[in-house]
């Protein structure tokens, strides 16, 4: 991370477009202060627009950290499972800002249940926002990103291992993520040379609100802060549109970019 003494020219993301679902709180919400700190402009397209009664933050509280940290943000309601409300933040986002750099298809739905215990309207949520809202945001942006200088999609979805073990204990949400994955092994492809398409994924847990929601009490110990994700998302993101087609684990790329001191990272260092 480079001093705030150095010349504007080094705030690697300034200017830039930053379209990220999901981007209230967690994961989201990390990456887009590691931009904003750039002075990047931020389009914070998610649901929450009414405080949650258990997970903290809005679009709106979101908005006022991007801008405490230096950048611009637009909040934007958005549900992914809805085509329109996808739109019509892109629109926005373009008719305010002049265009889309990045698109950070973070929105997730997540349920770790066997098959029988997975509720249908589960598996239709996980179905609709995971792989659906992935691949029609991905649509609705890209026609803006082939115009941009450096244009990127980061996908937050895992490396693709067929190994049975990653399926067993919940089928439905792992094809769901692996279908994110295929929007990255298909649309890297497609679009080669002009726009770069990542996946990134962490290494081990990330401490969230909806990991305390899974994990329970204490759970916490067993987890790394968002801040991993955030600095390998900027590594990605700040890399040319060459870079493209690749299955990153945030630590694997920080080791690679120099970084030796992982215990930063941890809720419980050691």
């Amino acid at each position: 991370s480079l001093p705030s003494t150095f010349p504007f020219t080094f705030r690697k993301l300034a200017g830039c477009t930053l379209f990220i679902t999901g981007a209230s709180r967690g994961i989201g919400k990390a990456i887009a202060l590691k931009a904003a700190k750039d002075g990047a402009n931020i389009v914070i397209a998610a649901k929450t627009a009414e405080p949650h009664p258990t997970l903290p933050g809005t679009i709106y509280t979101a908005a006022e950290e991007i801008e405490a940290a230096g950048g611009k943000a637009l909040p934007c309601i958005v549900n992914v499972r809805e085509e329109q409300q996808i739109i019509n933040a892109v629109e926005k986002a373009v008719k305010t800002f002049g265009g889309i750099d990045i698109l950070v298809n973070n929105a997730s739905a997540i349920s770790l249940t066997g098959t029988l215990e997975t509720a249908t309207k589960k598996v239709n949520l996980m179905m609709d926002v995971n792989v659906r809202g992935t691949y029609l945001t991905s649509k609705a942006c890209l026609p803006h990103l082939r115009k941009s200088k450096n244009p990127h999609i980061l996908n937050l979805s895992p490396p693709m291992n067929l190994n049975p073990m990653w399926f067993k204990n919940h089928c439905a949400y792992t094809i769901s993520k692996y279908g994110m994955s295929m929007c990255v092994l298909g649309m890297a492809e497609e679009f080669r040379g002009e726009v770069a398409v990542n996946a990134l994924w962490p290494k081990t847990a990330i401490h969230t609100a909806a990991m305390d929601m899974l994990g329970g009490a204490g759970i916490e110990k067993q987890c790394r802060k968002t801040d991993i994700l955030a600095d390998a998302a900027y590594c990605i993101l700040t890399k040319p549109k060459t870079f493209t087609g690749n299955f990153i684990i945030d630590e694997v790329l920080l080791r690679q970019e120099g970084v030796k001191d992982f215990d930063v990272y941890a809720i419980a260092p050691g």
